[in-house]
């Protein structure tokens, strides 16, 4: 008892977003009616289906099944062959199933999105900006970025020019701008720029941005020199007019009075040390008297004052060696996601981010919510620690394009911590996947 199966076609060739089919030849080789399940395995599973999915047969009949593969338009389905099975399992003889392999090859499809942060600031010397470049197609993707200024009033520098971004992940390349001219005074100047984004196939995107050039000069420097010239001569007249009259009465007055303190402190000491005198040859007197009553000749003795020993050690205070906590270092990072389509609304896709140092505190103070393309549906920003999920931030996104946060205390995660960018995407089938982003900004703190 068993089955057999027959592909008409073991190597077939589909683009995202379009259906390709086969079709497989099941033979009932048993002695039983039988009914068999037709169903496909390995990584095309997802994406591919048997029409009818059940047969019955009687033995030696055959019966047709279509196979039908459908790529979706992600860039979760990498470009590329990609194998499968059709497996044919026999309800009353399993061990007689069979399956029955193939390839499918997936065509390539680009899709680029890129967005400059922030589009505008302001600076006297120099700013800098961010562009995130984010690959949504199914293949890798090499591109350059190149930072452009119509007027050539600035001097625009991007880190790094060349980027390759495998399918599904997002880049950022660093973009310094100075204006060659520098101002003292005057109003602010706006400087405009665009950043060319060139992949290495397909067109380029071009994203604008703003510089607002400011004086160099504070604006509060002037009114604060003015106000403090104003003090300084109000000063100066009290002084003259006031202060010094009286500050030089009361000196010369404490200057008399120190005086005749001094004189009489010096006189009681000259008293003083001529008793001393007086009692120091006494003393003298009466030492030799002692030393000739024992039979000592008072020459041989050391004179007063005279000593026989060596020098002695100070100890001095070792200064501290302790030193301070290192400093925290500032940081910034982007989570986009690429979420396919779903009909049930409790149905979330999860795009992880997992912080760089797992030695050291994340404390995110600032974060910016996009949904550039308004698409619909629920954001939802978590954290993930030992596999337990707790929610921070729950958005529909049909409710804003773009959401600033700024946190007056951090949202600190742990070493070991994780942050996860959960979306349900409500689109329409024509409008396609669901693309929002959160860019965080904070530091590592050791």
């Amino acid at each position: 008892m068993g089955a057999t199966a027959t592909l008409s076609a073991p190597a077939l060739s589909a683009e995202p977003g379009q259906q390709v089919e086969c079709t497989v030849v099941v033979r009932n080789t048993g002695g039983l009616v039988d009914q068999f399940t037709v169903d496909v395995v390995g990584d095309t599973a997802e994406w591919a289906v048997a029409e009818p999915a059940e047969v019955n047969l009687v033995p030696d009949q055959t019966a047709e099944v279509v196979v039908r593969f459908t790529p979706p338009r992600s860039s979760a389905v990498h470009a590329g062959v990609r194998p499968f099975g059709v497996r044919v399992t026999s309800r009353e003889d399993p061990y007689g199933s069979v399956v029955e392999e193939g390839t499918v090859e997936v065509g390539a499809f680009t899709a680029l999105h890129a967005e400059l942060v922030p589009t505008k600031k302001e600076g006297a010397r120099r700013a800098r900006y961010e562009v995130a470049v984010d690959n949504t197609g199914n293949a890798p993707l090499a591109l350059r970025v190149e930072p452009l200024d119509p007027e050539d009033e600035l001097v625009l520098t991007a880190t790094p020019r060349e980027l390759v971004l495998p399918p599904g992940t997002t880049a950022f390349a660093k973009v310094l701008v100075k204006p060659h001219d520098t101002f003292l005074r005057g109003q602010p100047v706006r400087r405009p720029f665009r950043v060319d984004v060139v992949p290495a196939e397909g067109d380029k995107i071009a994203v604008d941005g703003v510089l607002v050039q400011r004086q160099v000069l504070p604006r509060w420097l002037l009114p604060a020199l003015a106000a403090l010239l104003a003090l300084a001569l109000l000063l100066a007249t009290l002084w003259f007019t006031l202060l010094k009259p009286m500050v030089s009465s009361a000196a010369r007055e404490a200057a008399e009075k120190q005086a005749e303190e001094v004189k009489a402190v010096a006189q009681e000491a000259q008293a003083g040390a001529a008793a001393a005198q007086a009692g120091a040859d006494e003393a003298k007197q009466n030492s030799e008297k002692v030393l000739e009553a024992v039979g000592i000749d008072p020459s041989t003795v050391l004179a007063p004052g005279s000593s026989s020993g060596g020098d002695a050690a100070v100890a001095l205070p070792q200064r501290s060696t302790a030193q301070a906590p290192p400093p925290a270092e500032p940081t910034d990072f982007r989570v986009a996601a690429d979420s396919p389509i779903t009909g049930d609304a409790s149905r979330f896709s999860d795009f992880t981010h997992t912080p760089k140092d797992d030695k050291k505190t994340l404390a995110i103070t600032d974060l910016i919510v996009q949904n550039p393309r308004g698409d619909a549906g629920t954001v939802r920003l978590l954290r993930e620690s030992n596999g337990a999920r707790s929610t921070l931030l729950v958005l529909g996104l049909a409710n804003f394009r773009d959401q600033d946060y700024h946190y007056v205390q951090p949202l600190r995660f742990k070493p070991g911590e994780k942050l996860v960018l959960s979306v349900s995407c409500q689109n329409p089938a024509e409008r396609g996947n669901c693309t929002p982003s959160v860019s965080f900004s904070g530091r590592v703190e050791g």
